[in-house]
């Protein structure tokens, strides 16, 4: 089979550099990569690493090899075009269709997908013309990327950090896995739309040193991330207790206690087209927090342990849905009995799609594969076979475009 045919556009940024181990990991996965950088991007990173990188011959003219039209055949073949990093400058150019040099020729001849992944300082990145040209390059279809939170040039810190290649290559990934609709114009189908999604596992302290946890390890609650960012959502991933590298353009709210996270869910929900409750969240707490070590005294057996109940944060949220037409999405995970346990939790918590799986000590947590049964308030229900976590996270995402309004 042909490559997979992706251009990367590199524009004058300091995180160039970083453009580089993308471009590695692309062809060392099969892509055949065409590099196209602006002439400010020269500065940062030599043509010739680019062209020893990428097996491609390098330039940022249109007046180079002319026989061949690369201004215009660049972008005609292309499965996939990204820019990373994308300036301010070279945003506002893709927004007002300008050309002026080999990258924006070929933006303007693409007829595939075409991602940006921002980085500049916070300033560049908050201010009103960004944003409008941001707007814009959405509005027609471009998956724009949001830049990460960390340190910047300099001593500077904020938002606007080059997101890590490894999860720019995931949405290169995902976007490519599912085609993309390649009629110009045509938006990814969560474009517009802000989804939460809870990950990980909450921990309830019993001392400063120790505390009531479980085994999710929130992979399957990043995979969900992961897939709508690349979808084109805004997400905010509300993250307890999960130490996995943060997905480019999602927002991290990080968390420890149940009590934490419903406070950091019901915040981001308040706009929410969607909530997918991916969490395992302690269902009991101890009723008091011991301020020192509990210490063992011999002869003596430790006083028992009183547990309260911790709010029921999924049953909150689908019965007081604080938008029109949310969609709220939980999870079961179950040990025995796992349909009849699922349908019998679907109807008490009042969801909209119950995602029911069997877990265990080797099952599910920790796992990179899972499988589910997807159960629906109106009496749908949809498997998912074993496999990655990510497929799994498409099936609710598909499940959730059919029903959001």
């Amino acid at each position: 089979m042909d490559k997979p045919k992706v251009v990367l556009g590199v524009s004058g940024g300091i995180a160039a550099y970083k453009a580089c181990e993308l471009l590695r990991r692309l062809t060392e996965s099969g892509h055949d990569v065409r590099v196209v950088p602006t002439e400010s991007a020269l500065h940062f990173v030599g043509a010739a690493t680019w062209s020893a990188l990428s097996g491609h011959p390098v330039s940022t003219s249109v007046w180079s090899d002319v026989h061949e039209v690369p201004h215009v055949r660049i972008g005609q073949g292309a499965d996939l075009v990204i820019v990373a990093p994308a300036t301010a400058d070279l945003l506002a150019k893709a927004a007002h269709g300008l050309a002026d040099d080999l990258l924006t020729n070929t933006l303007l001849t693409a007829r595939c997908p075409v991602v940006f992944a921002p980085a500049m300082h916070t300033e560049m990145w908050e201010h009103p013309a960004t944003q409008e040209n941001v707007a814009t390059l959405r509005r027609r279809g471009a998956l724009v990327v949001d830049p990460a939170v960390g340190r910047l040039t300099g001593v500077d810190t904020g938002k606007g950090r080059f997101p890590e290649p490894a999860e720019l290559f995931d949405v290169v990934r995902r976007v490519l896995g599912r085609g993309g609709d390649v009629a110009v114009g045509a938006a990814p189908d969560l474009a517009g739309r802000h989804v939460v999604v809870s990950a990980g596992g909450t921990r309830e302290p019993l001392d400063p040193v120790r505390f009531l946890g479980n085994r999710s390890s929130g992979k399957q609650g990043y995979a969900l991330a992961r897939s709508a960012a690349a979808r084109g959502a805004r997400v905010t991933l509300v993250a307890a207790n999960a130490a996995l590298p943060d997905p480019a353009g999602v927002d991290i709210v990080p968390v420890g206690t149940a009590v934490q996270l419903r406070e950091a869910v019901l915040k981001a929900a308040a706009d929410a087209d969607a909530v997918v409750m991916a969490a395992a969240v302690a269902d009991f707490r101890p009723e008091t927090y011991a301020t020192g070590k509990i210490k063992k005294k011999d002869g003596e057996d430790p006083a028992p342990i009183v547990l309260v109940r911790n709010p029921d944060i999924l049953a909150e949220i689908a019965g007081d849905r604080p938008r029109t037409g949310q969609i709220v999405v939980g999870f079961a995970a179950e040990t025995d009995d796992v349909l009849a346990n699922g349908r019998a939790k679907l109807a008490r918590k009042g969801c909209d799609l119950l995602v029911v799986n069997e877990v265990g000590e080797r099952k599910t947590f920790g796992s990179e594969q899972n499988e589910a049964i997807v159960l629906g308030a109106d009496g749908s229900e949809t498997p998912v076979p074993y496999g990655p976590k990510e497929d799994l996270a498409d099936t609710i995402w598909d499940l959730v475009i059919q029903r959001l309004p």
